[in-house]
């Protein structure tokens, strides 16, 4: 085995079962663009004889990390723990095996010789003693430490660049699953000896584990450094949020040495405090940007603070953009009613100054209904707010100087323009409409929907011979704003709005 090599690497794990599909892995991973690959020798059944681990190992086209991971850890050996041992010792022999992944509970006198991880893994929760555990691994004659533990949040999920930074040997620290992605991603800017990405979807070896197509491509591994600059979306769910793509994309685009990660934050002011909290603890995390979605746009307004908002996000009671500098200053914005009113306005050849006098019908009483009530009120637009529970019109309309009607009598609006802020159209009910025919009166139909570009609502719009207004265009002005407060750079406006249409699959 070679010595130990400190660039982080991107390490590909290999969880097929014959010799013969993980070899085939093995060339599949480097042409991804992997820079080791990972032989999990326990998913090998039946466990790899002398003469399967030669085929497997010999001549093998990029460096190996061999590990057989016993069922106590979260692996699938199973067998006596010398033979386990011997497996490792001998693929240790291998010149292509740069090192073996021995577990912390292996008394010292029984760990193969030669090069090796000395690894700890909890698929509970994160370790309580976990300082402990990093400095026993640091103190070992390993030539790498590995962690891994499970988190609830990605405030904990921090605590594992916390030990890369304490650890004076290389070390690899992990946070599995959906709330510890942020630390896969990001390994590379804070020194860590590698990270782990699967082949492909379904073919990950710990929960949370991302894709090396997507490490490299949609998270821009080969670009991130100890300089780059972290940005991300808050919210619950997250998995399925485009906006990681499209700020990534815009980074890449514009060269700016930025990256953009997911942060799944579950529902309530408290889990929320604590990640920023968090945040503010570690200020080399060069956090420097959050987009804010459902459900935390009111409590990013409470932690942040009125005095330090936009005047409509006030109003609106919801703030979707934050902006940190390198004090740890926090600024809120809500970009939501501006990509909206600029959509709108944008298609109507109009400024928003124009919008007043306007009759205007929005459809629904939630959150995206409140910021564009709040916004078409600032410039004087008339709003009848409509709404399948009354009361909760009558509420915002209360608020904000409109009059409230039943969605039942939005087919009957006298409204010039009509927006849809209700989920109705939303992919996949496709068929569903807030309204069953257009008015006479409306001559301009804005449905904040963007999956589909044209919804049933628009469909009907276009055979009015009204103009149309897609949610794509407010989707991707919002996400503009964003980019150019935190960058203080033009966004590549139609870099962003292809990587939409692509996503959609248009």
């Amino acid at each position: 085995m070679n010595p130990v090599e400190t660039t982080t690497r991107l390490i590909c794990p290999l969880t097929a079962t014959t010799v013969e599909e993980m070899r085939a892995e093995m060339v599949a991973a480097v042409a991804e663009g992997a820079d080791m690959v990972e032989c999990r020798l326990d998913y090998l059944d039946p466990p790899p004889d002398d003469e399967q681990l030669a085929d497997l190992l010999r001549d093998a086209p990029c460096a190996v990390l061999a590990t057989c991971r016993p069922v106590r850890e979260g692996g699938y050996f199973d067998g006596e723990e010398s033979h386990r041992l011997a497996i490792l010792t001998a693929a240790g022999t291998f010149d292509s095996v740069e090192i073996i992944d021995v577990e912390i509970d292996v008394p010292a006198d029984d760990r193969p010789t030669g090069t090796t991880i000395l690894s700890h893994h909890d698929f509970e929760h994160c370790p309580e003693n976990l300082d402990d555990i990093a400095r026993e691994m640091d103190a070992s004659a390993a030539a790498v430490s590995k962690t891994a533990f499970v988190v609830e949040g990605p405030d904990v999920a921090l605590r594992a660049f916390d030990v890369i930074r304490a650890c004076r040997k290389p070390t690899l620290a992990l946070a599995m699953g959906e709330h510890g992605v942020l630390t896969r991603i990001l390994a590379k800017k804070f020194g860590a000896w590698g990270m782990f990405a699967s082949l492909g979807v379904g073919k990950e070896s710990a929960p949370g584990q991302l894709t090396v197509t997507d490490m490299k491509h949609l998270y821009r591994w080969d670009a991130v450094n100890p300089e780059t600059r972290v940005f991300g979306v808050i919210g619950c769910p997250i998995a399925h949020s485009m906006s990681p793509a499209i700020h990534n994309a815009a980074f890449a685009a514009t060269e700016y040495d930025g990256v953009y990660v997911p942060l799944r934050i579950e529902p309530g002011r408290e889990t929320f405090n604590n990640f920023l909290d968090a945040v503010h603890e570690r200020p080399w995390l060069d956090l420097r940007g959050l987009s804010v979605t459902i459900p935390h746009k009111e409590n990013a307004l409470v932690y942040i603070g009125a005095e330090n908002c936009d005047e409509l996000a006030v109003r609106i009671g919801a703030v979707n953009t934050i902006t940190l500098d390198e004090t740890g200053s926090l600024r809120g914005d809500n970009t939501d009613y501006a990509g909206a009113i600029d959509a709108l306005c944008d298609a109507m050849n109009i400024a928003r100054e124009q919008l007043a006098g306007k009759r205007v019908a929005v459809l629904g009483a939630g959150g995206v209904s409140r910021a564009l009530v709040a916004a078409l009120r600032h410039y004087g637009a008339a709003v009848t707010i409509y709404n399948r529970t009354l009361r909760r019109a009558e509420a915002l309309a209360e608020e904000f100087g409109c009059v409230a009607e039943s969605i039942d009598q939005a087919d009957e609006t006298e409204a010039e323009i009509a927006i849809n802020c209700t989920a109705l159209g939303m992919y996949p009910n496709v068929e569903a409409s807030p309204l069953s025919r257009i008015p006479e009166t409306v001559k301009v139909v804005f449905d904040t929907v963007y999956n589909p570009l044209e919804t049933k609502l628009l469909s009907m719009a276009k055979q009015a011979n009204c103009l149309t207004v897609s949610g794509l265009d407010m989707f991707v002005n919002q996400a503009v704003a964003q980019f150019e407060r935190w960058t203080d750079t033009p966004a590549p406006r139609d870099v962003m709005r292809d990587v939409v249409l692509k996503r959609l699959g248009k």
